[in-house]
This record gives structure tokens, C-alpha cells and sequence, in this order.
């Protein structure tokens, strides 16, 4: 591990593969199981460009690059987290890989052109703005609630950025599915593999991982349901696989 300044409220944890840590804080929101079952699940290329929407503290490209050879990038808009995310790609050495954007990813097709990656992750804030009170100190409030982008402004985004026949991949919440497919498909991104997760058998999905291709053909594939725990509590074995096995292959 190189050595990287950490701050007073920040703490270093480790990802459990490839010895890879993180930088993060209880002050702004850590990234969650979602993330990491994104990163196994995305469809990535071994070579090209993969860019990661709403990178939060850069958790999605520090795995990705288990997996891939590519240049990853990430997009934040939060100073803070994207400082944490660039640090963290420092610390574990991975600046020639891994380059960390801060800005807005609505404009960001006005600094790269159209159509220039080949596979694009994202983790979006899951809640839209509904005039009520967010309770939530305001890094955790912009990254759980539609504050800065809205479900439609990342899909839009992500369908300018990635190239014709690129993958998407994004990890939601199945309330929203049936809005999130509705505007894949407005945005000519045809939804070809979706995934449900349950927290346990018998229980309703609480995460839902979605693969489109742009501009493909209609051919939906509904994998089999990922458990995340057993009756005594205790990861199921996938789980366990994702987080401390093997880092090949899809989720």
C-alpha cells in the first residue's frame, strides 16, 4: 500500500481481495453491499475504456480492476468523495488504471465526446425528490436522493457516453424496474439481463442488477435469484464467493 494522507473522521477497510483497501467516513454515505454485487455483476471488457457513473468513494473502480485490464474512470460530484476515491486509488497503487473525475455527469459527454467507453457501471441514488424532508446530512442525502441527477439523467447520460453494442450496468431498486426499463429502452439501451436479490429465501427482492446493451436487439434473460443469507443468519455461499473467492465471471 502507498502512503496517502487520511483525514480526522476517516478510517481505511478493507475490500477483502487482492489486498485492496478503501478510505472511508461515517461523516458521508460508505458504500453498501449494492456496490460490490455491481462490480461482480457488470459485464466489462478485458481491454478498452469503462466508466463508472456516481463513484461515490471510487469502491466500483478499485474492484472492477480485478477483473479487467481497461482504463476505468469515475465520475463524482461530491469534492469530498472524489478526493477520498483519488486517494484510495492511490494508496493502493492504481493511478495508471484508474483516473477519478470530479464533476457532473450530465455535462461530462461535453469534455469526452460521444459513444467513447465501452462499458459503463453505475450505483445511482435510488430515491427521487418528493418534497418531504431529508433527514440526512447532505453527502449522504446527494448520494441516497435524486438531488443532483435524476434516474433519467443518468440513463441519458450513460447512452451518449457508451458506444454502439457497449454494455450498462446498473444495481437499482425493483420498485423502480419497471420506470428504469421504460427509459432504457427510451434511450436505446435494450435491458438484456436482469437479476433479482433477496435478502433470504422466501423473502421479496431488495436489489435488482441490470445489464443493457446499446442499441441491441429485445432478448431479456432473467437470471436465477441470489440469496444473500441463510436461515441462520450466515452468508450464503455465492455471497461468500463474491466477497472473499473467486473475482471471475458475472454474479
Amino acid at each position: 500500500m502507498n502512503k496517502v494522507p487520511i483525514h480526522e473522521q476517516e478510517r481505511v477497510d478493507d475490500l477483502l481481495t487482492h489486498q485492496l483497501q478503501i478510505i472511508q467516513s461515517d461523516e458521508v454515505f460508505s458504500f453498501s453491499m449494492d456496490a460490490v454485487l455491481l462490480a461482480r455483476f457488470a459485464s466489462v471488457p478485458k481491454y478498452g475504456k469503462i466508466l463508472d457513473l456516481c463513484t461515490g468513494n471510487g469502491v466500483v473502480p478499485i474492484l472492477l480492476s480485478t477483473r479487467s485490464e481497461a482504463n476505468i474512470e469515475g465520475i463524482e460530484i461530491q469534492p469530498r468523495l472524489a478526493d477520498m476515491a483519488r486517494r484510495s486509488v492511490e494508496m493502493n497503487g492504481l493511478q495508471d488504471k484508474i483516473f477519478i473525475r470530479e464533476g457532473d455527469l450530465r455535462e461530462l459527454v461535453k469534455e469526452t465526446g460521444h459513444g467513447v467507453y465501452d462499458a459503463i457501471t453505475v450505483n445511482p441514488p435510488y430515491m427521487p425528490l418528493t418534497g418531504g424532508d431529508i433527514k440526512l446530512n447532505s453527502h449522504q442525502a446527494i448520494a441516497r436522493h435524486e438531488i443532483h441527477c435524476s434516474l433519467e439523467d443518468v440513463i441519458s447520460a450513460a447512452t451518449k457516453l457508451v458506444r454502439n453494442g457497449g454494455k450498462v450496468n446498473m444495481v437499482h431498486k425493483p420498485q423502480r424496474l419497471g420506470e428504469i426499463i421504460t427509459l432504457l429502452r427510451q434511450y436505446k439501451l435494450e435491458p438484456k439481463v436482469i437479476r433479482f436479490v433477496h435478502p433470504r429465501s422466501g423473502m421479496e427482492s431488495n436489489i435488482v442488477l441490470i445489464e443493457a446493451i446499446k442499441d441491441g436487439k429485445p432478448d431479456m434473460r432473467i437470471l436465477p435469484p441470489l440469496i444473500v443469507y441463510k436461515e441462520n443468519g450466515e452468508y450464503c455461499e455465492e455471497i461468500m464467493d463474491i466477497y472473499y473467492g473467486s473475482e471471475e465471471g458475472k454474479v
